[in-house]
């Protein structure tokens, strides 16, 4: 929870467009890790 919202905030000091990337990749990593555990 925590490092979602220091990387949501690194994500809005960069340009939207690569923020965006960012918090997609971000979101696919907590995907992995969420279908690892299940």
């Amino acid at each position: 929870g925590g490092m979602g919202l220091i990387s949501g905030r690194k994500a809005f000091q960069r340009p939207m467009s690569e923020g965006v990337q960012l918090l997609n990749l971000i979101q696919d990593v907590y995907a992995e890790k969420e279908i690892t555990i299940a």
